[in-house]
Parts: C-alpha cells; sequence; structure tokens
C-alpha cells in the first residue's frame, strides 16, 4: 500500500491545535520579570483577593463608590445635595498620581520626583501656578500629599477634582479648605466601605462587577497539582470573602467544587500592611464573622482565619520565606511592605497595563515615528559635538594670529552650529508635541501608567524595584509551567549601552 503525500493526510489532533497559533504570547498574556525568579523552587503561593484574584469592572466600582461617597458627604458632612447630580469622569484618575491637599491639585510625579502634568479640578495648570513643585524638593512622606497606589483609590481622586471644579466655579469668591475637602472625601468613602453599602452592592450584583474566568481555576489547580501549596492573604473580612470567592471559584472544575478546596490557609482581615509589621493574633472566623477563638497550632484546610500576623504564620506553617511567592495589587501594601519585612518573593498585578498594550500595538506608527525623531536629535547632537571638536582642534594648531583661512574655518563653525542648534531646538518641539499626542491616546489627562516623557513614574519605579514579576492578571500564569524559569533582562547603564 503506498501512503499518501504529507500534504493529504488528514491532520492529528495535535496538529490540528498547533495549526495557526505562534508559539510566543502576545504581550496581553506575559508575565514580564524585573529579577530572575524560579518557580521551581517556589513552595507556597499567596494571594490578595480584591483586583488580584478577583478581577473588578472598573468603571462599575468607580461609579459604586462615587455614589456612595456622594451620599454620604451630603448626610454626614453637610454638602449641599446638588453635588449628588455632578458627573465624575470614570476616565480622570490613573494610580501614581500625588493629591496635593494643601493647594487642591492633583499631580504626576516621574522616579526622580520631578512633577509633570499638574490638574487644579480639570484645569491643566502651567507655568508660575507649578513654579512651587519646580523649585522645592518634593517629600512624599508629610502629610500634604497623598499618593493615588490603588485601583480602590481612584474614585476617591476623580472625586477631589470633581469637588475642587465644582467649588471654584460655584464660590469663586471663597477661600477653599482643600485638605478639608480630602478629609471629609476620605472619612465618606471609608464609611461606605465600613458600613458595608458598597460590599453589599456586590455582592446583590456579582455580574456587574465581577469578571468569572475558567483560566483563573485552571491556573490554581495547576499550582496545586506541582505540589505547592496555596494561601488567600485578604483585608476583607470573612463574609465578603466567601461572597467573592465563591462567585469567582464554585463549580468550575469537577475535581475542585467549592472555593475552599483550592487553598490550604485562608486568611481575611488581614490588615495589611499592618500583618507585615505587627503582632495581631490569628481568629478562627467562620463566613458570617462569628470568631471562635484563637489559632496558636496548625492552619486547617477549609478553616477561615481573621487578623494575624507575620511571624506566628512562618512558625505554623514551617515556609522558608525565600520560597513563597506573594501576589497581590497593592504597591504599598502587598509589595513593598512583604519585600521589606520578609524574603517573600512578589508578583503584582496591574490590571491596567492589558489596555495600554492593547492600545501600544495600534499606535506602531505612531511610536515609530517618535522613535525617528529621537534618533534625529541624537545625530544632532553628535553633529554638535563634532563641530565643536574642529573648533578645539582649531585653537590648538600654531597658526598666526588674524589667519585669513582659520577665520574663515571658525566662521564656518559658528554658521553651522547655528544652523544646528536651530534644527534641535525644532526637532525638540516636535519631539515634545509628538510624545503629549501619543500620550493623549492613552489616558486624555495623564498619558501613560508607568511613563511621563522617557522616564518611569514613580510607580513604574516601585514595580521596578519591589515587583519580581508582575502582569495584568492572575490568570496569566497559565500560560507559563509551574516550573518556569523567569529570567530578568539584562540592564545595561547608559555608558554600556555606549
Amino acid at each position: 500500500m503506498v501512503n499518501p503525500p504529507d500534504s493529504e493526510r488528514p491532520l492529528s489532533l495535535l496538529q490540528t491545535l498547533r495549526k495557526g497559533h505562534s508559539p510566543s504570547l502576545a504581550p496581553v498574556h506575559q508575565v514580564f520579570c524585573n529579577r530572575d525568579l524560579n518557580l521551581a523552587e517556589v513552595e507556597a503561593v499567596g494571594f490578595d483577593m480584591d483586583y488580584t484574584l478577583a478581577h473588578y469592572h472598573q468603571d462599575a466600582i468607580e461609579r459604586l463608590s462615587v455614589e456612595k461617597t456622594l451620599e454620604r458627604l451630603v448626610i454626614e458632612r453637610g454638602y449641599p445635595r446638588e453635588i449628588l447630580e455632578l458627573k465624575v469622569p470614570t476616565d480622570f484618575a490613573i494610580r501614581g498620581l500625588v493629591i496635593d491637599t494643601v493647594r487642591g491639585n492633583i499631580f504626576k510625579l516621574d522616579s526622580h520626583r520631578f512633577v509633570g502634568r499638574v490638574y487644579h479640578g480639570f484645569k491643566e495648570l502651567n507655568g508660575d501656578d507649578i513654579i512651587e513643585y519646580h523649585t522645592q524638593a518634593m517629600s512624599m512622606t508629610t502629610s500634604r500629599y497623598a499618593l493615588v497606589d490603588t485601583l480602590f483609590a481612584l474614585p476617591e481622586a476623580a472625586l477631589y477634582a470633581t469637588l475642587v471644579d465644582y467649588l471654584e466655579r460655584t464660590r469663586p469668591e471663597q477661600r477653599h479648605d482643600w485638605r478639608r475637602l480630602y478629609d471629609d472625601i476620605r472619612y465618606s468613602i471609608d464609611l461606605a466601605h465600613r458600613d458595608d453599602s458598597i460590599k453589599d452592592d456586590i455582592i446583590a450584583n456579582m455580574d456587574q462587577y465581577l469578571t468569572r474566568n475558567l483560566d483563573l481555576a485552571h491556573t490554581l489547580q495547576r499550582l496545586r497539582s506541582a505540589g505547592k501549596k496555596l494561601f488567600v492573604l485578604t483585608n476583607s473580612y470573612a463574609r465578603f470573602t466567601e461572597h467573592v470567592m465563591s462567585y469567582l471559584l464554585d463549580d468550575l472544575l469537577p475535581q475542585l467544587p467549592r472555593w475552599q478546596d483550592y487553598f490550604d490557609i485562608v486568611i481575611t482581615g488581614a490588615s495589611k500592611p499592618g500583618f507585615f509589621t505587627d503582632r495581631q493574633p490569628f481568629l478562627r472566623v467562620d463566613a458570617s464573622e462569628e470568631v471562635s477563638g484563637e489559632e496558636f497550632g496548625q492552619f486547617e484546610a477549609g478553616q477561615m482565619y481573621q487578623g494575624g500576623n507575620l511571624i506566628d504564620f512562618h512558625r505554623m506553617t514551617g515556609f522558608r520565606p525565600d520560597r513563597v511567592l506573594y501576589v497581590g495589587d497593592h504597591i504599598y501594601g502587598d509589595i513593598v511592605r512583604s519585600k521589606k519585612s520578609t524574603a517573600w518573593r512578589t508578583a503584582m498585578v496591574v490590571q491596567e497595563i492589558e489596555g495600554e498594550l492593547l492600545r501600544t500595538d495600534e499606535l506602531r506608527g505612531e511610536r515609530a515615528r517618535l522613535d525617528a525623531i529621537e534618533h534625529e536629535l541624537v545625530r544632532i547632537n553628535e553633529e554638535i559635538a563634532f563641530e565643536l571638536g574642529l573648533a578645539r582642534r582649531l585653537q590648538e594648531l600654531d597658526a598666526p594670529e588674524g589667519d585669513v583661512e582659520v577665520k574663515a574655518a571658525f566662521d564656518e563653525i559658528t554658521r553651522i552650529q547655528s544652523q544646528l542648534r536651530a534644527r534641535r531646538q525644532s526637532v525638540l518641539q516636535e519631539l515634545w508635541q509628538v510624545e503629549r499626542q501619543l500620550e493623549s491616546e492613552f489616558n486624555r489627562y495623564w498619558g501613560l501608567l508607568f511613563k511621563m516623557g522617557n522616564e518611569n513614574t514613580i510607580l513604574g519605579e516601585q514595580i521596578e524595584v519591589y515587583a519580581c514579576i508582575y502582569t495584568s492578571r492572575v490568570e496569566n500564569l497559565v500560560h507559563y509551567s509551574p516550573m518556569h524559569y523567569f529570567r530578568a533582562p539584562r540592564q545595561p547603564m547608559p555608558h554600556e549601552r555606549s
């Protein structure tokens, strides 16, 4: 029997699955590495819940938070009822912004603590209005400045800008206490979380606020199958945790029908970052948040706990700190604090970069134009340096004073340098214009999350320094082996690149 040629053979199942698929992952599904991390050496993986395991619909959450906060500003702080009708934009705030509670401004800061764009309400400031920020050292440790470093903080930043704008429009003659405004917003939004009005609405409308994704179940199951212990460490309390985790994981995989089946330890009400620095006891708690005593011995699967601390956690689990990977979304409470307090490895979930990566791909042409302008600027600077070198060589010549040829050469160099400097200024203006236009394609107020011009933002710097790896979703780990070795790219210093 003659075998048919390869081109006529039916595709096998494996060939069919492979056909049309690239072995390289699309950027939105990738995990990015700042520091080498070998998952084969990781024995335990911990997860925050909100914005980590639970992927929220940000627009819906912001609208809910704003609504509840405005209600409490009216009821608890005596603000006029007309503010309930204000339109608060959900596209205004991004992480990494800073609120100046003295001047009522919001600004973006780069990794060198240089202030870039500044808004007072929705009016962009420049010139003399922001000279203070460029002539004084910026210390983020004072109470004057509030850093917007979590997705939960975006509604309060948007609401602050909205109310600053409202007060300037409706009461321009008054001297406003911008610190009090910030404190009132902070109090009201905290109250909306404490009285469970926000949580109750989420629980009643899970589909509206949360994404249920089978890949999350597969990710956790794959890590468990590789022999890793899994734990939840969240600031949310037991009742809310039970509802959210049940929605996310119950009945997705037949071998793990209940969400508790995925985890060896569940710790709620952890009060991070205090969990890493204080000595609160572990309390046994149920889904109704009824406490049944302290836990001193070992954690039990299926039992929820509340509070606790890092020292007792390691005593009770026996986990070697450098073999623990913790995954969270809060740059300070989850990533910075855990990195400074223990040898835990860290993974940061940055939900927003998914949209930025997709938009970056769509703007390939504009980015190529920006690269071309930057290359032109480098070329002009090199030509200016070359002409300066020629002038220096002319000065070193042992020519008689008033030599006509030398003078003509100096005049030519001066003419060329003048042209080059004029060209450089023109290219710089074009660079700043194209850069600003490109940034506005991401967020029309602030630009890119991790960039301010060609510098990293303060948030980008913190992620680079403190997060071993980062990605847009926990589920992206499903594309990697539980034994994957994440290798950080070599990072040459500027003198090495030259």
